[in-house]
């Protein structure tokens, strides 16, 4: 179980990373598109289109990275009221269900990234570009976010709940593989 945890932590990481540089790309092709607007006073043919691939690009990619370093948005009222065991039992609850949400969306996301691949859909621009490049992080983001969820419900399974008053380590770790201690 561990060596799956380890594994699956280490693919998020790497897609944070990856979302990371899809943003640096992103202010990189607005810093074009404004030097060629005003300064060379031309028109621009990709860097609109191209921003917003990458932006939801990165949104999709990092998602699981979030969820590693528990940045998602989570109303956690009760689970901080309650006791370890019942903090638990709504934690499992909440990535259960997380999962079924995640796993409909990956289905749907790899059926439009199909349907783009298969009838050679491109965009109805200028730059024309193949819909199943911006359409596959996608399904590769659902994907890996639905195998973090597996991931953080076995570590829940095997550390139990998230203790509200101890500092999760692993929150801000991009690099490295440091967790919060199992308790004894």
């Amino acid at each position: 179980m561990r060596a799956y945890i380890s594994a699956i932590s280490a693919v998020s990481r790497a897609l944070g990373i990856v979302a990371a540089l899809f943003l640096l790309s992103a202010v990189f092709s607005v810093s074009h598109m404004v030097f060629v607007r005003y300064v060379l006073n031309q028109s621009t043919v990709w860097q609109t289109e191209y921003t917003t691939y990458a932006i939801v690009a990165a949104t999709f990619l990092g998602a699981p990275w979030t969820l590693l370093v528990k940045g998602h948005v989570n109303v956690d009222l009760w689970q901080l009221s309650a006791g370890p065991k019942l903090r638990g039992v709504l934690e499992g609850l909440s990535g259960l269900a997380s999962m079924i949400f995640v796993g409909l969306i990956a289905y749907a996301g790899w059926y439009h990234f199909e349907e783009a691949w298969v009838n050679g859909w491109t965009s109805e621009t200028v730059w024309a570009v193949p819909l199943w490049m911006p359409l596959l992080p996608f399904p590769v983001g659902m994907v890996v976010l639905f195998l973090q969820y597996i991931a953080e419900m076995m570590r829940l399974a095997l550390d139990g709940a998230t203790d509200p008053d101890a500092p999760l380590a692993h929150q801000t770790a991009l690099f490295s593989e440091t967790t919060a201690e199992p308790r004894s």
